[in-house]
């Protein structure tokens, strides 16, 4: 997400960037490079730069152990947008401070091609200049909305944050399908991605509601319909895409309640 982000930024002509990474990848090095982006590989190497904003692009895990880490920066005044899912505020305050400006994001994987989405949230406290900063942070990654309960977010960690590999797990199986159905490898592959990307662009294109763009390619007593009827039985499909986002939610609450509980010493 940090390199999506950072060739986002880039395209838009955002002025004035900066990469905190140990380790950045080569597609990282090489935006720096070509933009001359100052890269550094610790945070004291930053020690008397003003930042509007600090984007955490690290993972929960990560950020849980480096957080104290940013509390320089969290308490110059910068906005501090974390996209790190099951991370709460209240951990992060405890981190950083009460006073400090925080918001959480929840972006996806197809934000590396700009055809992402993204998912924020800002406490009560935040002004409409620190919500408008943080969009326009999120916007290199595609579309932006807000929601308007922390909670919520885990919601939105489970649907679209998880939401891609759900997909690509029916890419799978569409291709093992088509294997034992006597298909080459090379054919099953290629026909399961382009059907997979294509009807995810047909319904980026139109505006109907996907049960209607389902319908279109269902002819009654067709090939189609043999299908759906075994998909739809029962609602099949329907159970287990809502069984798997909630349990892709309670996990993101257990995580940040985790976070939110005090620890014996």
């Amino acid at each position: 997400m940090g390199s999506a982000l950072l060739k986002g930024w880039v395209t838009e002509g955002l002025a004035r960037v900066a990469v905190l990474d140990p380790a950045p990848s080569a597609p990282v090095r090489e935006l720096a490079r070509r933009h001359r982006i100052p890269v550094f590989s610790r945070i004291e190497q930053t020690a008397g730069m003003h930042f509007s904003a600090c984007v955490l692009a690290l993972k929960p895990q990560v950020l849980r152990v480096e957080a104290l880490r940013f509390r320089p920066l969290a308490r110059s005044g910068a906005l501090m947008l974390s996209i790190a899912a099951g991370t709460g505020i209240a951990t992060l305050r405890k981190a950083w401070g009460r006073d400090t400006c925080i918001v959480r994001a929840m972006p996806n994987t197809p934000g590396a091609i700009g055809r992402g989405i993204s998912a924020l949230y800002a406490p009560p406290t935040a002004s409409a200049r620190v919500r408008k900063h943080a969009q326009s942070l999120m916007a290199g990654l595609g579309e932006t909305l807000w929601v308007s309960r922390e909670g919520l977010i885990d919601a939105v960690t489970a649907v679209s944050g998880s939401g891609p590999a759900y997909v690509f797990l029916v890419a799978e199986a569409l291709a093992r399908a088509a294997r034992e159905q006597g298909l080459p490898a090379g054919v099953a592959e290629r026909l399961a991605r382009a059907t997979v990307s294509g009807a995810g662009a047909l319904l980026d294109a139109d505006a109907r509601a996907a049960s209607l763009l389902r319908q279109d390619v269902t002819s009654p007593g067709g090939t189609t319909e043999a299908g759906l009827k075994v998909l739809m039985q029962n609602d099949a499909l329907g159970a287990l895409v809502a069984a798997a986002v909630t349990a892709a939610r309670v996990r993101a609450a257990e995580l940040r309640r985790l976070d939110e509980t005090p620890r014996r010493r």
